[in-house]
């Protein structure tokens, strides 16, 4: 598997699939045409700096969710009577968002 998180347009995974099966006919035939192998790199040049940047994304927002999980627990413990019960709510809504995150990361393979 890559070590490079690429992020493919539907467009892209079609075109790829499309000139995959091409340069595959031709590998058979021992006659693959580099301009098909061009627009296989350039398809996937453009789709790992989408991935990059997607990736450098998804980092922020985990890093972000974790941080105000770390201020909704602090509220929490320092909330009394009716505070704190609204300081649970934000502290278990800080943990669905901190779990969502994780499990985009997970799910893109970061």
């Amino acid at each position: 598997m890559s070590e490079v998180y690429r992020s493919y347009t539907p467009a892209e995974k079609r075109q790829r699939a499309w000139l995959l099966v091409r340069t595959a006919k031709q590998a058979a035939a021992d006659a693959v045409d580099p301009k098909l192998n061009r627009q296989l790199d350039r398809i996937d040049q453009a789709a790992a700096e989408r991935g990059q940047r997607e990736a450098a994304a998804l980092v922020r927002q985990d890093e972000k969710a974790k941080a105000t999980l770390a201020a909704a627990k602090a509220a929490e413990r320092a909330a009394r009577g009716k505070d704190r019960a609204a300081a649970r709510d934000a502290r278990k809504e800080a943990e669905r968002r901190a779990r969502a995150t994780e499990k985009a990361m997970r799910r893109a393979g970061l």
